[in-house]
């Protein structure tokens, strides 16, 4: 499955930046060739018979800059300007530097051009009123395909993007793959394990409890639900390292590594520290608010998540084979439709809301005492205490601190193939306008479930990429402010779902899987639970 979304990916990027520069083209958006009439006042009495430059000011009605590039709502434009007259041929070179308060459509040409702050053209039929001052013609460097140019940079800079995130990781793969070594050969993960045995039975039935990879997985959801994204990734890879062990068929993805890439991409965190500090930038006067929603929302993915992977892995049922599969799975599917329905009780009976608005009456700057702390004091104890027991157990925890840091460098290169492939698709799929076909066909269902235009391309974007979604995030904070409802919402979307793309092209990357079985349909199930339960939630406390 995996396959076709990445290649649906690439096809719609690039199909879509093709289809948009032929329509742009066709209808010379950028205006190759034609003339706008400008008025120069320059800074020094003007000659054509001396090569020499000149320091410029240029004026285009609002009227007449509307007019050219049929945009409307556009003021008068004053703009700053250099002009290179060469004496020998008579050409007149134009430099328009580019700042911020230049038009949208120049800032975007000067881009596209290959020159984020300059815009060339060529001056003819200057008439001048006195010595300093004309009337002129304007025409700029042809600019096309445009989109397809987007595409290539995009492509490009998400490969180098690519690289570096796994280079990133080294150090960090070496740190806690040696950590885990030494409480590895400590018995300290064993007794970790024990202790949550009847959860980890019931999610990987088939991975012996004191199993290495057992307590790798408990390692990477303990992190995950922390916030610390840092030492979350290391335990996951080296879990999926342990699981490929116990796997029969090298290449296909075995049961117990899709429902543990599903809790992973279902992203149940209890302190969404980003996105709180996101919010706090922006000015909220309660960025912690967004902790019992998240929850919620992560909750819900979670529970679709694994109820997903345990249904889909079930599949194919035998010809005839129904009606035993449903005897056999009977209890779990009745405890999940008991669960659901004790859920829709809670929110008719409107408990949940009084439950979660409960969070009101707590000061906001004791969540951020409290993030702070765990961000500060989590790796450090972490660290201390698995160091600290392997010494105790009389462990050389140097030479196996060592030991397990060699394996870090091996995984992060032998991810580097993967995530390069699936970084890049997405960029394609980003810029050469994927997303805004998506968010065209998906905005009148999303409509129906109460969720904003708004807030759409948060939701699409959140299981594409980490560092866009957080982009989109920002950006609709800004906007509409970090306490209205949108607000709150994308806030919640943040801190509720996982980047599904990313850690499957990571996790399975790291091990060579290529046949993903129903990893992506898990995970992006729970993504979809996550977001709905998101805007549930959100809509019954914030909503109008």
């Amino acid at each position: 499955m995996l396959n076709y979304v990445w290649l649906g990916l690439l096809m719609l990027g690039i199909g879509a930046a093709l289809t948009t520069d032929i329509f742009d083209q066709a209808n010379n958006k950028f205006r190759n060739g034609d003339q706008i009439s400008v008025e120069i006042q320059f800074s020094e009495t003007f000659s054509e018979t001396e090569s020499k430059s000149y320091d410029a000011e240029i004026f285009i009605s609002a009227a007449s800059f509307s007019k050219f590039y049929d945009i409307k709502n556009q003021s008068d434009i004053i703009h700053s300007a250099k002009i290179s007259v060469n004496a020998e041929n008579g050409t007149k070179i134009f430099f328009l530097k580019i700042s911020d308060d230049s038009p949208a459509i120049w800032k975007e040409m000067a881009k596209l051009s290959g020159k984020d702050d300059d815009l060339v053209g060529q001056i003819s039929k200057l008439n001048f009123t006195n010595p300093t001052q004309a009337k002129a013609g304007l025409v700029f460097e042809e600019v096309s395909f445009a989109k397809m140019k987007d595409v290539t940079n995009s492509a490009l800079d998400m490969a180098g993007i690519a690289v570096e995130i796994a280079l990133g990781l080294i150090g960090i793969m070496a740190l806690w793959l040696g950590v885990m070594k030494v409480a590895e050969q400590a018995g300290l993960i064993t007794i970790i394990a024990r202790a949550v045995r009847p959860i980890t039975k019931f999610l990987f039935p088939d991975i012996p409890h004191d199993h290495p990879a057992m307590g790798s997985m408990i390692m990477n959801i303990s992190a995950n639900m922390l916030g610390l994204g840092n030492a979350a990734t290391p335990f996951g890879l080296k879990a999926m390292e342990e699981l490929d062990k116990l796997n029969p068929n090298k290449g296909t993805a075995t049961n117990a590594m899709c429902t543990f890439l599903a809790v992973n991409t279902a992203g149940l965190t209890l302190i969404p520290v980003t996105a709180i500090a996101i919010r706090a930038a922006a000015g909220s006067s309660n960025p912690a608010i967004i902790i019992g929603t998240s929850i919620f929302g992560a909750v819900c993915a979670t529970t679709v998540g694994i109820t997903a992977t345990k249904i889909l892995e079930k599949f194919p049922i035998k010809t005839g084979g129904f009606g035993s599969w449903l005897k056999s799975y009977k209890r779990g599917l009745m405890t999940f439709a008991a669960i659901i329905l004790s859920l829709a009780i809670l929110f008719s009976a409107g408990l949940m809301g009084k439950i979660f608005g409960a969070l009101d009456f707590i000061n906001p700057e004791f969540f951020k005492s409290v993030i702070t702390i765990v961000s500060i004091l989590a790796i450090p104890m972490l660290i201390f205490l698995f160091i600290g027991y392997g010494a105790i157990k009389k462990v050389k925890i140097y030479e196996s601190f060592v030991e397990g840091a060699k394996e870090g460098f091996d995984v992060a290169i032998r991810i580097i193939p993967y995530l390069v492939a699936m970084l890049v698709a997405i960029g394609i799929f980003r810029a050469g306008g994927g997303m805004d076909i998506l968010i065209t066909i998906l905005n009148p269902f999303t409509e129906l479930v109460g969720m904003p235009a708004e807030a759409l391309p948060m939701a699409i974007m959140r299981p594409l990429s980490g560092s866009g979604s957080l982009g989109i995030m920002a950006e609709i904070i800004a906007i509409h402010g970090a306490d209205s409802f949108i607000g709150i919402l994308v806030s919640t979307f943040f801190g509720s779902t996982e980047t599904t793309f990313y850690v499957l092209a990571v996790y399975f990357g790291a091990v060579n899987i290529r046949n993903t079985r129903h990893a992506l349909a898990a995970g992006l199930l729970a993504d979809i639970a996550g977001i709905l339960g998101a805007v549930f939630i959100v809509g019954l406390l914030f909503g109008a």
